[in-house]
């Protein structure tokens, strides 16, 4: 089992939409390193912090697990669309998204919080420059974060 740092933007689906929708396919993402990390890493089952960016205050809002393999992203072959990609063709797509299903709201654990952890130093959220919307989450700081949301 793995763990994942997964971000959005509460504005465009956020942890209680998650909540309400059970689960969702992570459409949309345009990064090729993130894409790999969808497309050859995520299994079914492994968990997610659920984290709310580009908002006033972001940080990690709930959990959620992977519940299907990485598929084809629909959205690439919308012509017009946000995320169309004129190069993906059905037999040969360019972006794949996993599904992700709900396993609990929790309270905020702020970007702020975060950095005042030394056991989270190392974690790639915090790195300087990151812009991934998925990072993977080693063993040790899902632990140390789980306690600290159920504290």
């Amino acid at each position: 089992m793995r763990y994942w740092l997964m971000k959005s933007e509460p504005s465009e689906y956020s942890i209680d939409d998650l909540a309400r929708d059970g689960s969702v396919a992570w459409f949309g993402v345009r990064n090729y390193q993130a894409r790999n990390f969808m497309r050859d890493q995520m299994k079914v089952g492994d968990g997610v912090l659920f984290y709310h960016s580009s908002c006033a205050e972001p940080g990690i809002a709930g959990l959620a697990e992977v519940s299907r393999l990485a598929y084809p992203d629909e959205t690439q072959f919308e012509t017009g669309g946000k995320y169309f990609d004129p190069k993906a063709t059905r037999e040969n797509p360019r972006w794949f998204n996993v599904e992700v299903r709900f396993v609990e709201k929790t309270r905020l654990l702020s970007i702020a919080e975060l950095r005042g952890y030394p056991e989270l130093a190392n974690m790639r959220i915090l790195a300087k420059g990151n812009r991934l919307s998925i990072t993977p989450v080693d063993p040790d700081e899902w632990r140390f974060i789980l306690a600290r949301l159920r504290a």
